[in-house]
C-alpha cells in the first residue's frame, strides 16, 4: 500500500515534532514569603565617616551585628560581613524579594559570639541589593536557616542613602 505523498510528509512530520526537544520555560521567582515585620530593636544603622560607610543589621551601640555591608564613597563594590555557624560553608548566600546571591567568603573565628565572621566582595548594583532597597528587607541563608532582616518605618532612607553613597 502507497500512502500520498502529502499524508506521508504529514506523518514524519508528526513523527519529528514527537521526537523534538520541548522547550521548558524557566522557573518563576517567586518572593519567598519572609516576615514583613520588623524585630523589637534590631534595625538596620548607617555610619558614615569620610569616604567610608557601613549599613549594618544589629542591636543600636553594640557588638550584637548580624549582616554587615562596607563601602568607599561612589566605589560600586561592597564588603560584606556576616556571622556564621562553625563549619558554615564559605559564602555569605543572601536573598531579597525574590533575587538571590551568593558570595564567595573568607571565614575567621569570632571573639564576640559562637562560631565564625565570614567576610565576602559584592557588587553594590546586583540584584539582590536593588531589591533590597525596594522592598526593605535582606534575607541571610545558611544551610537550612534564613534569617531575614527587616527595616523599621524609616530605616528605609538610612539604606538609600547608604546606596548612594556607594555608587
Amino acid at each position: 500500500m502507497r500512502l500520498p505523498v502529502p499524508l506521508l510528509l504529514s506523518g514524519l512530520a508528526l513523527g519529528a515534532a514527537a521526537c523534538a526537544p520541548v522547550a521548558v520555560p524557566a522557573p518563576t521567582l517567586l518572593a519567598p514569603a519572609y516576615p514583613t515585620a520588623p524585630v523589637a530593636n534590631y534595625d538596620w544603622y548607617l555610619h558614615a565617616d569620610g569616604d567610608e560607610a557601613s549599613l549594618a543589621y544589629g542591636l543600636r551601640d553594640s557588638d550584637d551585628l548580624r549582616l554587615g555591608l562596607d563601602c568607599r564613597r561612589g566605589s560600586g563594590r561592597l564588603a560584606l560581613s556576616a556571622v556564621g555557624e562553625t563549619g558554615a560553608a564559605p559564602e555569605i548566600s543572601l536573598e531579597s524579594g525574590g533575587e538571590a546571591a551568593r558570595y564567595s567568603a573568607t571565614t575567621e573565628a569570632s571573639e564576640l559570639v559562637d562560631g565564625v565572621v565570614l567576610s565576602a566582595a559584592a557588587p553594590a548594583a546586583a540584584p539582590v541589593f536593588q531589591r533590597f532597597q525596594a522592598v526593605g528587607w535582606l534575607a541571610h541563608r545558611q544551610a537550612d536557616d534564613i534569617h531575614a532582616y527587616v527595616a523599621h518605618p524609616g530605616s528605609t532612607a538610612r539604606i538609600a542613602r547608604f546606596f548612594a553613597f556607594c555608587g
